[in-house]
């Protein structure tokens, strides 16, 4: 069996909610035969990439954050908050850019949310909040994913109140 992994979850999802309504087509058998496999010199890939956390693309946020999680009760949607005490993005943040957006990064793809807010005591950056809103159940699932590879790889641990 063949498993691919590192494509971004909404393109195999995407097709799943489509909006298309129009006419089926069918398509005319190839003339061309078809590509044969050598089974013993053809192996699958597994691209493996280490659970990550930016602010700006391409440079790893260092500091593990506080993250408390909420579910509605129907167990529909729900909502992350991650707070950052002295991120290591206000130090490279002059020397590589502005902060773009909160994107978590893992084998699956990115996941993403531009609801960042920054914290600063006395004119100093001191902290930042970032929200990420799950709508769906699939949603939700894909955000624990990615938290539980992210918890393992910087020793977080689940607590439940």
């Amino acid at each position: 069996q063949c498993l691919f992994i590192g494509i971004p979850s909404w393109v195999a999802h995407r097709s799943a909610n489509s909006q298309f309504t129009g006419q089926s087509l069918q398509v005319a058998q190839s003339r061309i035969s078809p590509t044969r496999w050598n089974s013993k010199r053809c192996s699958p890939i597994v691209m493996m990439v280490k659970p990550k956390i930016q602010f700006i693309q391409g440079t790893d946020e260092q500091t593990i954050p506080d993250v408390r999680l909420t579910k509605s009760r129907d167990g529909t949607n729900g909502m992350a908050i991650f707070r950052f005490d002295q991120p290591s993005v206000f130090d490279s943040s002059s020397e590589v850019g502005d902060i773009t957006g909160f994107y978590m990064i893992d084998e699956e793809g990115v996941l993403q949310s531009v609801d960042v807010n920054a914290k600063f005591v006395n004119g100093k950056p001191a902290g930042i909040e970032a929200k990420y809103i799950m709508r769906t159940p699939r949603e939700w699932d894909r955000f624990m994913r990615f938290m539980e590879r992210y918890s393992n790889e910087n020793g977080l641990q689940f607590i439940k109140k």
